[in-house]
């Protein structure tokens, strides 16, 4: 369940499957106005994520699609950094504001980091240009919330302390409209700031609205309301327009861009950061000249480079993507995956807590068998195998768990950090006797894929994996 501005619930699955339907019947709409008899089965549908996120939240997004619609065969999740990276390889220098001459982001051997910085969140990949015109990932994928919603929560934050919580709430709640105009309104001030700047800043406000409601639950004006708060001295009205003292302006940013630099020099100091020469900045954030000014000022011996239209860039790589989706030769493993094995206790290597007697024997229970590690090297379509042993069950059902953490060499499954990425549900055809189950898993694509699960006598299981 997630909540609206105004405090209304509503399960997520059905807010994200609304949204993906709005775009997909524009899209058809405006197709059929063009070409006739265009169907959805017509259509390879590309829906992109931040590199960032984990399995659960990847198979989230394909069920919205789903219930939206659109055929899972038909559809395809891109990363969104990697989107942005195959776009600016057919960029020419003219449009790669701060490149050198040449066209430097499309020379083989050109290790470079993509930095899409969206509305919530901050994504970060690093790519290699390699000599078959694909792209190969050298450090796994980063990031974090200072996309540009931060500085859009430093805002209201400002207002909320002006205002008060409950009477903040009632402005959102009551003047649903002239909220939207009012974040509109930043959204444009926070996208025209130049670092070069001088004096104060104006910004448009719904001051009728504003007004009326501290009136009626404050007893008194907005402007009083301004006058009698801990910003008396940086902000003050004129007329419809609210005054700001410029440093009190880019105050607003200041969190969010020291979290993003702090991103990228994490970047940059890893083993595996050398050799990055170019930082290439893009998402709707990255249009604002404070963001790219210290990221210059932050890393002056790389290149910066921010793509025309920087805002469009995953949208337009989203599309070459679905005509390439081979393009990435190469990507590294985010997390370490596994599955929880019983082993004989060692009381040299394992944990007394940990320690099970079953049958007699002391066992270690919950140890982390990993099949694949975190920083990993994965080409696409690289296939994994596991297996476990199937006990007999009255409903028929063997359920295998796979858990995930950032650890590169975890112990157990239940140690801090470790979590369950989700289980897989096997329909055994002789649910009456202990069997092996063999597991295939199919990784380097931008989803993990279940792709064979077959028992020990060669005979193939109906499966599935859920990961929400």
């Amino acid at each position: 369940m997630i909540e609206d501005i105004s405090g209304k619930s509503m399960l997520a699955l059905d807010v994200f499957s609304l949204s993906i339907k709005a775009l997909k019947d524009h899209l058809l709409e405006t197709l059929n106005k063009q070409i006739t008899g265009v169907v959805i089965e017509d259509i390879l549908w590309v829906l992109t994520v931040p590199a960032i996120w984990n399995e659960n939240g990847k198979q989230f997004m394909r069920t919205s699609a789903m219930q939206a619609g659109i055929p899972s065969e038909k559809l395809l999740l891109a990363l969104e950094p990697e989107a942005a990276s195959i776009y600016c390889q057919y960029l020419p220098t003219k449009q790669l504001f701060g490149a050198d001459p040449e066209l430097v982001v499309a020379a083989v051997g050109t290790k470079y980091m993509v930095v899409d910085i969206g509305g919530g969140t901050a994504d970060i990949t690093v790519h290699e240009k390699i000599n078959d015109r694909r792209l190969k990932e050298t450090c796994c994928a980063s990031g974090g919330n200072c996309g540009g919603t931060a500085v859009d929560y430093e805002f209201f934050n400002m207002m909320e302390k002006i205002m008060n919580k409950d009477t903040w709430n009632a402005f959102k709640r009551e003047n649903l409209e002239e909220y939207l105009d009012l974040a509109r309104e930043f959204e444009t001030r926070k996208r025209a700031i130049r670092p070069d700047k001088t004096g104060p800043i104006h910004m448009v406000i719904p001051f009728t609205a504003l007004d009326t409601i501290c009136k009626e639950h404050l007893n008194h004006s907005l402007k009083s309301a301004i006058e009698s708060s801990s910003f008396s001295s940086v902000l003050s009205l004129r007329k419809d327009k609210m005054r700001f003292e410029l440093d009190t302006f880019i105050n607003l940013f200041r969190s969010t861009i020291d979290s993003l630099v702090a991103l990228i020099s994490g970047v940059l100091s890893r083993k595996n950061g050398d050799g990055i020469t170019q930082v290439i900045l893009v998402g709707g954030f990255s249009e604002c000249k404070l963001v790219q000014q210290a990221v210059k000022d932050a890393f002056p011996q790389h290149t910066v480079i921010v793509p025309e239209d920087s805002d469009l860039a995953v949208m337009k790589g989203a599309v070459l993507f679905g005509h390439q989706p081979n393009i990435i030769a190469q990507r590294i493993s985010q997390y370490t995956y596994g599955v929880s094995k019983k082993k004989p206790f060692d009381p040299d290597k394992h944990d007394v807590n940990h320690m099970e007697m079953i049958k007699g024997e002391a066992k270690c229970t919950h140890l982390f068998e990993a099949f694949v590690k975190r920083n990993d090297t994965i080409p696409p379509g690289k296939v994994v195998t596991t297996s476990a042993k199937s006990l007999p069950r009255d409903d028929g059902f063997f359920n295998l768990r796979i858990f995930q953490t950032e650890k590169e060499n975890p112990i157990y499954t239940d140690e801090e950090g470790c979590s369950l990425l989700g289980s897989i549900k096997v329909k055994k055809t002789n649910p009456k006797i202990t069997e092996k189950i063999k597991v295939k898993f199919v990784f380097g694509e931008t989803e993990i894929e279940g792709k064979i699960i077959e028992t020990e006598h060669g005979k193939a299981c109906n499966f599935t994996f859920d990961m929400i």
